[in-house]
Protein backbone atom coordinates (compact mmCIF):
# COMPACT_ATOMS: atom_id res chain seq x y z
CA UNK A 1 0.00 0.00 0.00
CA UNK A 2 1.23 3.50 -0.82
CA UNK A 3 1.53 5.65 2.28
CA UNK A 4 -0.89 8.48 2.85
CA UNK A 5 1.87 11.06 3.02
CA UNK A 6 3.37 9.87 -0.27
CA UNK A 7 -0.02 10.12 -1.95
CA UNK A 8 -0.31 13.74 -0.91
CA UNK A 9 3.29 14.62 -1.76
CA UNK A 10 3.41 13.01 -5.16
CA UNK A 11 -0.21 13.49 -6.23
CA UNK A 12 -0.36 9.73 -6.91
CA UNK A 13 -4.13 9.67 -6.91
CA UNK A 14 -6.88 11.68 -8.46
CA UNK A 15 -9.57 9.85 -6.53
CA UNK A 16 -11.33 12.44 -4.34
CA UNK A 17 -12.50 9.81 -1.86
CA UNK A 18 -8.98 8.45 -1.39
CA UNK A 19 -7.59 11.95 -0.92
CA UNK A 20 -10.32 12.69 1.62
CA UNK A 21 -9.41 9.57 3.60
CA UNK A 22 -5.73 10.50 3.53
CA UNK A 23 -6.43 14.02 4.75
CA UNK A 24 -8.71 12.76 7.52
CA UNK A 25 -6.05 10.30 8.69
CA UNK A 26 -3.37 13.00 8.76
CA UNK A 27 -5.68 15.44 10.51
CA UNK A 28 -6.48 12.82 13.16
CA UNK A 29 -2.76 12.14 13.75
CA UNK A 30 -2.01 15.87 14.08
CA UNK A 31 -4.77 16.37 16.66
CA UNK A 32 -3.64 13.28 18.57
CA UNK A 33 -0.05 14.55 18.37
CA UNK A 34 -1.05 17.85 19.97
CA UNK A 35 -2.80 16.11 22.86
CA UNK A 36 -0.03 13.56 23.36
CA UNK A 37 2.69 16.23 23.26
CA UNK A 38 1.02 18.16 26.08
CA UNK A 39 0.85 15.07 28.28
CA UNK A 40 4.33 13.75 27.49
CA UNK A 41 5.96 17.16 28.04
CA UNK A 42 4.57 17.23 31.60
CA UNK A 43 6.78 14.25 32.55
CA UNK A 44 9.60 13.97 30.03
CA UNK A 45 11.86 15.92 27.73
CA UNK A 46 10.51 15.79 24.18
CA UNK A 47 13.33 15.16 21.70
CA UNK A 48 11.36 15.41 18.51
CA UNK A 49 8.60 14.31 16.21
CA UNK A 50 9.38 11.82 13.49
CA UNK A 51 7.77 9.54 10.93
CA UNK A 52 7.96 5.77 10.71
CA UNK A 53 8.68 3.89 7.51
CA UNK A 54 4.90 3.73 7.07
CA UNK A 55 4.64 7.53 7.43
CA UNK A 56 2.97 7.36 10.84
CA UNK A 57 3.80 10.27 13.14
CA UNK A 58 5.53 9.51 16.44
CA UNK A 59 6.75 11.56 19.40
CA UNK A 60 10.22 10.76 20.72
CA UNK A 61 11.11 11.68 24.29
CA UNK A 62 13.61 10.89 26.99
CA UNK A 63 13.93 10.33 30.68
CA UNK A 64 17.49 10.77 31.93
CA UNK A 65 19.41 10.91 35.16
CA UNK A 66 23.16 10.71 35.78
CA UNK A 67 23.11 6.90 35.46
CA UNK A 68 20.56 6.04 32.80
CA UNK A 69 18.80 7.15 29.67
CA UNK A 70 15.57 5.93 28.13
CA UNK A 71 14.65 6.90 24.60
CA UNK A 72 10.91 6.39 24.32
CA UNK A 73 8.43 6.68 21.50
CA UNK A 74 4.68 7.13 21.37
CA UNK A 75 2.67 6.86 18.18
CA UNK A 76 0.10 9.48 17.22
CA UNK A 77 -2.63 7.00 16.36
CA UNK A 78 -3.44 6.24 19.98
CA UNK A 79 -3.88 8.33 23.08
CA UNK A 80 -0.90 8.65 25.42
CA UNK A 81 -1.74 6.91 28.70
CA UNK A 82 1.57 7.34 30.51
CA UNK A 83 3.21 4.37 28.79
CA UNK A 84 5.56 4.34 25.81
CA UNK A 85 4.95 2.26 22.70
CA UNK A 86 8.66 1.56 22.21
CA UNK A 87 11.76 2.16 24.30
CA UNK A 88 15.52 1.78 24.41
CA UNK A 89 16.87 1.49 27.96
CA UNK A 90 20.52 2.42 28.35
CA UNK A 91 23.00 3.27 31.08
CA UNK A 92 25.89 5.69 31.15
CA UNK A 93 28.72 3.26 31.90
CA UNK A 94 31.29 6.03 32.15
CA UNK A 95 31.97 9.41 30.56
CA UNK A 96 32.90 7.74 27.29
CA UNK A 97 30.15 5.20 26.69
CA UNK A 98 26.48 4.35 26.84
CA UNK A 99 25.42 0.71 27.19
CA UNK A 100 22.11 -0.46 25.72
CA UNK A 101 20.49 -2.74 28.27
CA UNK A 102 17.19 -3.51 26.57
CA UNK A 103 15.02 -2.62 23.62
CA UNK A 104 11.29 -3.09 24.19
CA UNK A 105 8.40 -2.83 21.80
CA UNK A 106 7.01 -4.22 18.58
CA UNK A 107 9.32 -5.17 15.70
CA UNK A 108 9.25 -4.06 12.08
CA UNK A 109 7.48 -0.74 12.56
CA UNK A 110 10.54 1.48 12.24
CA UNK A 111 10.39 2.44 15.94
CA UNK A 112 13.81 0.95 16.69
CA UNK A 113 15.49 2.88 13.89
CA UNK A 114 14.00 6.14 15.09
CA UNK A 115 14.98 5.53 18.72
CA UNK A 116 18.53 4.38 17.94
CA UNK A 117 19.08 7.53 15.87
CA UNK A 118 17.94 9.66 18.82
CA UNK A 119 20.17 7.68 21.20
CA UNK A 120 23.12 8.49 18.93
CA UNK A 121 22.15 12.16 19.06
CA UNK A 122 22.06 12.05 22.87
CA UNK A 123 25.54 10.48 22.84
CA UNK A 124 26.90 13.10 20.44
CA UNK A 125 25.29 15.92 22.42
CA UNK A 126 27.05 14.74 25.57
CA UNK A 127 30.35 14.06 23.79
CA UNK A 128 30.03 10.33 24.41
CA UNK A 129 31.85 8.59 21.54
CA UNK A 130 30.76 4.97 22.08
CA UNK A 131 27.50 3.04 22.41
CA UNK A 132 27.76 -0.64 23.35
CA UNK A 133 25.37 -3.49 23.94
CA UNK A 134 25.08 -7.24 24.24
CA UNK A 135 23.20 -9.82 22.27
CA UNK A 136 22.15 -12.52 24.71
CA UNK A 137 20.79 -16.04 24.39
CA UNK A 138 17.28 -14.67 24.99
CA UNK A 139 17.68 -12.78 21.68
CA UNK A 140 18.65 -15.87 19.72
CA UNK A 141 15.25 -16.48 18.10
CA UNK A 142 15.69 -13.15 16.26
CA UNK A 143 19.48 -12.78 16.14
CA UNK A 144 19.61 -12.39 12.35
CA UNK A 145 17.17 -9.49 12.55
CA UNK A 146 19.23 -7.89 15.34
CA UNK A 147 22.47 -8.21 13.39
CA UNK A 148 20.82 -6.62 10.35
CA UNK A 149 19.37 -3.81 12.50
CA UNK A 150 22.64 -2.92 14.21
CA UNK A 151 24.73 -3.15 11.04
CA UNK A 152 22.20 -0.92 9.27
CA UNK A 153 22.83 1.65 12.01
CA UNK A 154 26.63 1.48 11.71
CA UNK A 155 27.32 -0.73 14.71
CA UNK A 156 30.12 -3.28 14.66
CA UNK A 157 28.57 -6.64 15.49
CA UNK A 158 30.43 -9.67 16.79
CA UNK A 159 28.50 -12.90 17.25
CA UNK A 160 29.66 -16.12 18.89
CA UNK A 161 27.19 -18.64 17.47
CA UNK A 162 28.50 -21.45 19.67
CA UNK A 163 27.99 -19.48 22.88
CA UNK A 164 24.81 -17.77 21.61
CA UNK A 165 26.18 -14.37 22.58
CA UNK A 166 27.37 -11.22 20.93
CA UNK A 167 28.48 -7.64 21.34
CA UNK A 168 27.69 -4.45 19.49
CA UNK A 169 29.72 -1.23 19.33
CA UNK A 170 29.00 2.12 17.67
CA UNK A 171 31.63 4.82 17.49
CA UNK A 172 30.86 8.44 16.72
Amino acid sequence: MVSSFALLQDNRTDDPEELKEVLEELEFQVFRMQDNLKEIAKRSKVLGIDQTKEDKWVIVYTSEDENSCKIMLNDCESSYKGQWDFSIHATFTDQNSIHIGDIKGPANKGFGSICIDYLKEVAKGQNIPVITGDIAERDWNHVDRLVHFYEKHDFEVEIDYDEKAGEIVWRA
